[in-house]
Formats: structure tokens, C-alpha cells, sequence
């Protein structure tokens, strides 16, 4: 696996072994000539592997999706053909460059725990949005391979129906750790993924082994469980996916669960222990915007659509819409111990959006943060009014003795 020097590489030029040096060595040739000029464009890791699965990586990905643990994602199951078998996804696919930017922020993930009344976003999505900086930067790469040796190729980030981690770890870039997410010994846990598939065949780096051992910090550290066992994930308990894929209310059980964190979590993530061995992301693009560090859940619950687009442009956050954004920090609010009159207010206020999604997680917020008196009498007035269904199901459970002499729901 190519790791990127820090004093820098110049742009480079191959330079191929002369003929009848044989297909071996001209192959290795080329291979480093891409790695070479990879390090220099940027990516902090490289590696080659060849344009398949081991079966093993097909049968986790069947498995997970029988179980159900995809969630709402239905396009994992739609796309669970492609994404098992390369040469399914491009049939010209011989090789797979994969490639890596390394994200690693310098403070501890973990601290943004500590103050219940600012939001935590996960530190991926705390700069501009990698999707932009690695696809500009894999194409840039992709030009500069066929230029030199003309032929097919296609390029690849995570929105593509890629089994990305399994084939960074044949790449030789780390290893699936128990917490199913990609460790690296030099880069910890922060490491964002792309792809070239090549038609060009080139021999394969060597995979990455396991080396997390006994150790379970990241499945004893996940705050909703959602690790039914090691190198096993139920997305649907997992605070990233709820937080981010999730469209609709939060389960019930899990909303005391999720604390501040309003935008994935790093939990799992933060705690493993060969992060001692990661560094700070040098890619300006990835430094953290102060907007998106530690924001104040007063200011966020009170964001209209217009704010929300101009606060997160560019960034990952964006994505989610501004109905799914609310929720999440209404959830958070609600989590709050202590809560602020700016708090209690904006949770009001809530309570009004036009979006249900909101008004039901405002609910649920108000229920955490307000005394008897005043919750009776918001239920008390809105259950008369309110339209929507779920939202009415959030009103009576937080108020069943109020709910319980109204007419009963009619039939759905």
C-alpha cells in the first residue's frame, strides 16, 4: 500500500521498463507509477486490488440484508447484485485502485458530548462535503491514467453501489474492525474511500489482515447497541443512520439514547485504539467549519429552510433537509438536562412548523423539558387541531390521562 510522504511528491512522469522486461515487471511499473502520482495529487493511500469479492464479503452483505438490518435503505437490497460482485457492477473491470484522504480532525470526537446544549456533528461532516473533494480529485487522477495508458475506466465514491471496505482491505489499506467500519495502522479510523476500476489488469497489493485481537471498545462504546455481535451492525439502532438515512420519526425507545448528536456519530469510531497512530487531515477542505463545531441547539431549532441551506452549503449536512435536520436537534433538546428558557422557546415554537416530522419530534421534546401544568394545557389545544396522525400519537402518549377523554382516533 502507497502511503503519502508529508514533505510532498512532484507531478510524475512513468517511466516504463524497456521491452521484453516481461508482462511482471511492466505491470509493477505501472502500478507504481499510479501509486506515485496518487500520493502527489493528494490521496494519502493507495492500493491495487484485483476486480472481485471474496465470497465471504458477498455472504455478510446477504446476510445483513436478510436480517433486515438495512433499514429503510432499500437501496441496498436493490442494488445488492452489483454490489457484491464488481465485474456484475462493470463487466470490463479488471482492476481496483482504491484510494483514501485522510480526515482525522484534532481535537477528541468524544468531547463534543460534554455540553448538552450545543449539537454534535460527526467529524466527517464538519467541512465541505468529501463527496465534491474526492470525486474532483479521483477524475483528476482517472484523466491522468488514460492519458498515459488509454483505455476504459470508471471512477467511484460511496453513492455507487461499491462494497467500498471490503475491497480497501484486499487494497491492503486496513481492516474491517468489529465495528464493521475500515481501521487503518497508519491513519485510525478517518480515512474517506474512492475508486477507479480499470480494465487494465495489474497485479494486487497484498490484503490487510485483522488486528483487532480481543479488543471490543467499539462495540462496549455504542450508545443504542447496535452491534448484535462483532463485525455485525444493525443499522436501524445505529445513531448514524437514524440521524442521517432515517426519514421518518426516530424510535421511541432509542430518542433518550442519541444525547446531542444531531448530525452521525463517531462513538464507535473514536474510541478505537489505533487512532494513537492517526494524524491530522491536511486537506484544507476537510478543516472544520466553525458553523458546524459545536453549534448551539437554540439557534439550530429555529432555522427556516433558507437559513438551513445558506448555514450548510456545501457540506454533508445539507443532504438531510432542513425537516430531517429539526428532528434531530428537537431529539437532542429533548435530551437536554437542564434546559434553557431559549430552549423551552424554540420548542415551542416547534410545536407550530408545518412539517409533522417536526411538530412530532417538538412533541416529544416539550414532553422532556416541561412541567405537567404546561404540558396538559399544549395537548390539551392542539390535539383538537392536529391533522396528522403520528403527531397526534406523540401528543397522547406524553398525555394519556388528557388523551384518554377524547373521542377515540378513527380507523387509518
Amino acid at each position: 500500500m502507497g502511503i503519502r510522504r508529508r514533505s510532498g511528491i512532484p507531478h510524475l512522469t512513468p517511466t516504463l521498463s524497456a521491452p521484453g522486461g516481461g508482462e511482471g515487471a511492466k505491470s509493477a511499473e505501472i502500478r507504481e507509477a499510479i501509486r506515485g502520482q496518487a500520493l502527489a495529487m493528494g490521496f494519502d493511500a493507495v492500493g491495487f486490488a484485483e476486480a472481485r469479492l471474496a465470497e465471504a464479503a458477498r455472504a455478510d452483505l446477504g446476510e445483513f440484508l436478510r436480517r433486515g438490518y438495512h433499514g429503510d435503505m432499500g437501496w441496498l437490497a436493490a442494488t445488492a447484485e452489483r454490489r457484491g460482485d464488481p465485474q456484475t457492477l462493470w463487466p470490463e473491470a479488471r482492476t481496483i485502485v482504491v484510494l483514501g484522504l485522510n480526515y482525522g480532525s484534532d481535537d477528541d470526537p468524544l468531547t463534543a458530548a460534554a455540553d448538552a446544549e450545543r449539537g454534535a456533528i460527526s467529524v466527517y461532516a464538519r467541512g465541505r462535503d468529501y463527496h465534491d473533494t474526492l470525486k474532483r480529485r479521483l477524475k483528476g487522477l482517472a484523466r491522468w491514467i488514460a492519458t498515459c495508458w488509454p483505455g476504459e475506466l470508471k471512477v467511484f465514491v460511496d453513492t455507487a453501489p461499491v462494497m467500498e471496505k471490503p475491497l480497501a482491505q484486499a487494497a491492503g489499506l486496513g481492516w474491517q474492525g468489529k465495528h464493521t467500519n475500515l481501521v487503518s495502522r497508519e491513519f485510525g479510523s478517518w480515512l474517506f474511500l474512492g475508486e477507479i476500476y480499470l480494465s487494465l489488469a495489474l497485479a494486487p497489493d497484498a490484503a490487510e489482515s485483522d488486528h483487532c485481537g480481543a479488543c471490543r471498545r467499539c462495540l462496549d462504546a455504542c450508545p443504542t447497541d447496535a452491534f448484535p455481535a462483532p463485525y455485525r451492525l444493525d443499522a436501524r439502532r445505529c445513531i448514524s443512520y437514524l440521524t442521517i438515512e432515517h426519514k421518518g420519526p426516530i424510535p421511541y425507545e432509542l430518542r433518550p439514547l442519541i444525547g446531542n448528536r444531531i448530525f452521525g456519530c463517531d462513538d464507535c469510531l473514536a474510541v478505537c485504539p489505533w487512532n494513537k497512530f492517526a494524524s491530522v487531515a491536511e486537506e484544507p477542505e476537510f478543516l472544520p467549519r466553525a458553523a458546524l463545531t459545536a453549534p448551539l441547539l437554540a439557534e439550530l431549532a429555529i432555522i427556516d429552510d433558507a437559513g438551513f441551506r445558506a448555514r450548510f452549503a456545501g457540506t454533508a449536512v445539507k443532504r438531510i433537509g432542513r425537516n430531517r435536520f429539526l428532528r434531530n436537534v428537537l431529539i437532542a433538546i429533548g435530551n437536554v438536562p437542564q434546559p434553557s428558557r431559549e430552549l423551552v422557546a424554540a420548542v415551542l415554537r416547534a410545536l407550530d412548523d408545518p412539517s409533522p416530522l417536526v411538530r412530532g419530534a417538538a412533541v416529544w421534546a416539550f414532553g422532556r423539558i416541561a412541567g405537567a401544568d404546561d404540558l396538559a394545557a399544549e395537548a390539551a389545544v392542539r390535539l383538537k387541531h392536529e391533522s396528522d396522525a403520528a403527531v397526534s400519537m406523540e401528543w397522547r402518549r406524553l398525555a394519556p390521562t388528557y388523551a384518554a377523554s377524547l373521542p377515540p382516533e378513527p380507523p387509518r
